[in-house]
C-alpha cells in the first residue's frame, strides 16, 4: 500500500506579483512551503525538505540581506521538516530517499538533516547549482545543499521504486533542472506534486508564469505538460505555494492519498 502525506515545512511572505507576473506589484502574500512524504512498501521518499529552522530564528545569517529585501520567513515553531516527520512517528534515519524538486532555499533547506538518505536530483540542477554564475539568474545558496550527502543525479524521468508507482519527471524552466513528482496508487488514484513548476492554481488556469524563473519558454512547456496531467489524465495536482489549496489539504498524520 502506498500513502502520501502533506507536510508544512515553512511559510513565506512575498509580493504576489512575483508568483503571478501579470498582477500589480505591492500585494504582500503569505504562502505555504510544503513537502510530501511517500510511504511505499520498499521505503520512504521525502519530496523536498523545506525551509531550514535557522531561517526563522536568524534570517539575516541564513538568508542574507538581499534575499530578506524580497521575502520574509513567517514559519512558526515546528514548521520545519524534522518535527513534521515526527507527526508521523518518523525520524530522519527512516527516510530512504530525498528528492529535491530544485535547490532553492525553501525546497532543500533541511537536506543536512538526512545524512543517511540517498538524494535524487536532476543532473542539470545539481551541476548548475555547484557552478555559481554558470547559469544566469540561478545561484542557489550552498549553505542549503552543499553538504556531504549522497547525491545521485538522474537524467529525465526516474522510477524511484521500479514499479511505476512513484515517478520523478523533469519540469524544467523555473530552474535548469526542476523536477516534479507523480504517485499512483491503484488504477484510479494519481497525484502530482508540481512544486515550483506551478506555484498556484491561478498560474495553471490562466497560463501565467511567475517572475522568478530561469527560462520562460521551457517553463511554459512544463506548465502545459502538468496541465495535461490534470485536465486530461485526471491527476490531482498539488501546486507549489497555493494558500487556498493548502487550507483545504489534509495535513499529516492524515494522508492525501
Amino acid at each position: 500500500m502506498i500513502n502520501v502525506y502533506a507536510l508544512c515545512t515553512g511559510s513565506i511572505e512575498l509580493d504576489r506579483a512575483s508568483m503571478v507576473s501579470d498582477l500589480e506589484p505591492g500585494q504582500p502574500w503569505t504562502v505555504p512551503v510544503t513537502s510530501f512524504l511517500v510511504s511505499h512498501p520498499r521505503g520512504k521518499l521525502l519530496f523536498d525538505t523545506g525551509v531550514h529552522c535557522q531561517a526563522r530564528l536568524d534570517p539575516l545569517t541564513r538568508l542574507g540581506a538581499e534575499r530578506m529585501k524580497r521575502l520574509t520567513v513567517k514559519s512558526q515553531a515546528g514548521d520545519d521538516v524534522v518535527p513534521q516527520l515526527a507527526t508521523l512517528g518518523l525520524h530522519p534515519e527512516d527516510i530512504r530517499y530525498v528528492a529535491n524538486s530544485h535547490l532553492h532555499f525553501d525546497h532543500c533547506g533541511g537536506n543536512e538533516f538526512f545524512p543517511r538518505a540517498t538524494f535524487l536530483v536532476q543532473r542539470p540542477e545539481l551541476e548548475s547549482a555547484r557552478r555559481p554564475g554558470f547559469v544566469p539568474s540561478y545561484s542557489p545558496s550552498p549553505i542549503d545543499f552543499d553538504h556531504p550527502l549522497d547525491y545521485r543525479t538522474i537524467d529525465g524521468e526516474h522510477d524511484v521504486f521500479g514499479d511505476g508507482s512513484v515517478i520523478l519527471f523533469p519540469t524544467y524552466g523555473h530552474t535548469p533542472g526542476h523536477q516534479s513528482l507523480r504517485v499512483r496508487s491503484g488504477k484510479q488514484a494519481e497525484i502530482v506534486c508540481a512544486s515550483d513548476a506551478c506555484y498556484t492554481r491561478e498560474n495553471m488556469d490562466r497560463d501565467v508564469l511567475p517572475k522568478i524563473l530561469w527560462n520562460a519558454s521551457v517553463m511554459s512547456e512544463s506548465l502545459a505538460a502538468l496541465r495535461k496531467l490534470r485536465d486530461q489524465a485526471g491527476a490531482t495536482m498539488f501546486y507549489g505555494h497555493d494558500p487556498a489549496q493548502w487550507q483545504a489539504t489534509p495535513r499529516a498524520p492524515a494522508p492525501v492519498l
